[in-house]
């Protein structure tokens, strides 16, 4: 096929445009994506690397409050026990007569510790006899925790309080 000088011209301009496009296609633009692909695959495992730094922090706070926690059960006595301890308290800070109830508890949680908590009573008590007994059982030194208490009027003494309160430790 014999073609004219113009007619050649345009099929290489034809041939050059589709080849450029066949490079934008199949090289240039795949690149970009890639790379847009990488760059949040990138940025997505940093946020992931991020968690597990803070996650190894939090774990490294709680074993070192572990290792706390085991450092101050060893220091107590041995024998100690939550009922003992409130009732040396009660004695201590004169209210043994006003309590009504109290009734112990364990707990069977995963873990190395388990909770023993008492629930006491007491009936028709001052606001000072019930401060001063609740400065005697709250004692870090023994990991003795004072978890809710609920102070309402005696209806019968006016004057007096009922208290329901949950004493929380370790073993």
């Amino acid at each position: 096929m014999k073609l004219a000088k113009r007619e050649k011209y345009l099929i290489s301009l034809a041939a050059c445009c589709i080849a450029i496009f066949l490079v934008f296609q199949f090289l240039i633009f795949p690149f970009f994506e890639n790379r847009t692909r990488i760059q949040k695959g990138l940025k997505a495992k940093e946020k992931g690397l991020e968690e597990i730094v803070r996650l190894r922090a939090e774990f490294q706070a709680y074993q070192k409050g572990s290792q706390g926690i085991q450092q101050t059960l060893s220091r107590r006595k041995k024998g100690f026990t939550l009922f003992s301890f409130l009732e040396k308290a009660a004695g201590e800070a004169q209210v043994k007569a006003r309590i009504k109830s109290m009734k112990p508890s364990v707990s069977s949680g995963k873990g190395p510790y388990k909770e023993s908590m008492v629930e006491m009573r007491l009936e028709a008590i001052t606001l000072e006899e019930l401060v001063g007994y609740l400065y005697r059982i709250e004692s870090p030194g023994d990991l003795v925790n004072i978890k809710r208490i609920s102070i309402s009027g005696n209806k019968k003494e006016p004057g007096y309080l009922d208290a329901i309160i949950q004493v929380l430790t370790f073993q």
